[in-house]
């Protein structure tokens, strides 16, 4: 079977979604979502960072995030998966009770339905990597052998 999730407000898999509200302490820092460490690492040691921190929402820091007239970091596109999945691992060992909704899960296939996102999700076709199921899909086997 294959459990599918998109927005955080979808229940009980919404927390899957890095726009849901499960802030960690990373790198010495607060991090209010997932969205927020990720997208601030696109300009990691420059001030932009710190603002993509502090924006208001995830939604924010996304488009922050996505704003092309600001230069990516030269290793971008070598740790971007690395990056969301340390922050995925985070977020997930941070909190008892979706740690406990992602290891319910089984081994079911999780897959990120959204329309528009061909790489980290399943797109609008299926075709796309869905990278980050299969990221939640590592961490949950990283948790399981950590308990």
């Amino acid at each position: 079977m294959t459990i599918y999730f998109y927005v955080e407000r979808e229940k009980p898999y919404g927390c899957f979604s890095n726009f849901s509200a499960h802030g960690f302490m990373l790198d010495e820092l607060y991090w209010a979502t997932s969205e927020h460490y990720f997208q601030a690492q696109k300009f990691v040691g420059t001030l932009y960072s710190e603002k993509v921190r502090q924006a208001k929402t995830p939604k924010d820091a996304a488009n922050m995030g996505r704003d092309r007239s600001l230069p990516l970091r030269s290793d971008w596109e070598q740790v971007k998966d690395d990056v969301m999945r340390k922050a995925v691992l985070q977020k997930f060992r941070t909190h008892a009770d979706i740690r406990e909704i992602l290891l319910a899960t089984g081994e079911e296939v999780l897959v990120e339905n959204s329309p528009i996102d061909y790489y980290w999700g399943c797109g609008k076709d299926g075709s796309g990597k869905n990278k980050l199921g299969q990221i939640l899909m590592e961490v949950r086997e990283i948790l399981r052998n950590e308990n």
